[in-house]
C-alpha cells in the first residue's frame, strides 16, 4: 500500500511532497511543450489528460500527508491556471474546459487519496 506502517510521519510527508514535485514538472513539461496539432484535433481526450494529471498531482498529498491537502490544493489551481496562461506562448490554446478539467481531477485525485489514507489506517488497526 502507500503508507507502510514502519513509515513515520516526516517519511510521509517527504514522500508525498516529493511525489508532487516530481508530477508537477512532469505536468508542465507535457502541458508546455509546442502542441504539433491542432487543438480542435485532440479534443475531449485532452481534456482528460488534463483531469489525470490533477488527480495524479494531488493524490499522493492526500494518501499520504492528508494536511498538505490546505496548501496542494490551492496550489494546484494556481499550476493549473499558470499552464493556461503560459500556453498561448508555446503554440497551444488556452481553454476554460482545461482549467474545469484541472479542478475536476484535484478534487478527485483528493477524494481518492483521502479513501486510500482511511483504508490504510484502518488496516494498520
Amino acid at each position: 500500500m502507500f503508507t507502510p506502517s514502519h513509515w513515520t510521519p516526516t517519511r510521509r510527508r517527504r514522500a508525498a511532497y516529493g511525489f508532487a514535485a516530481v508530477l508537477a514538472v512532469i505536468i508542465a513539461v507535457l502541458t508546455l511543450l509546442p502542441q504539433a496539432l491542432p487543438s480542435s484535433a485532440s479534443g475531449r481526450i485532452d481534456k482528460l489528460y488534463h483531469f489525470i494529471a490533477f488527480a495524479g498531482l494531488v493524490l499522493p498529498v492526500a494518501a499520504l500527508w492528508p494536511k498538505g491537502l490546505a496548501w496542494i490544493i490551492p496550489a494546484a489551481l494556481l499550476f493549473g491556471t499558470g499552464i493556461e496562461i503560459l500556453q498561448p506562448f508555446v503554440n497551444r490554446s488556452r481553454e476554460l474546459a482545461d482549467f474545469m478539467a484541472n479542478g475536476a481531477g484535484i478534487v478527485v485525485g483528493s477524494t481518492c487519496g483521502l479513501i486510500v489514507h482511511r483504508l490504510q489506517i484502518q488496516r494498520m488497526r
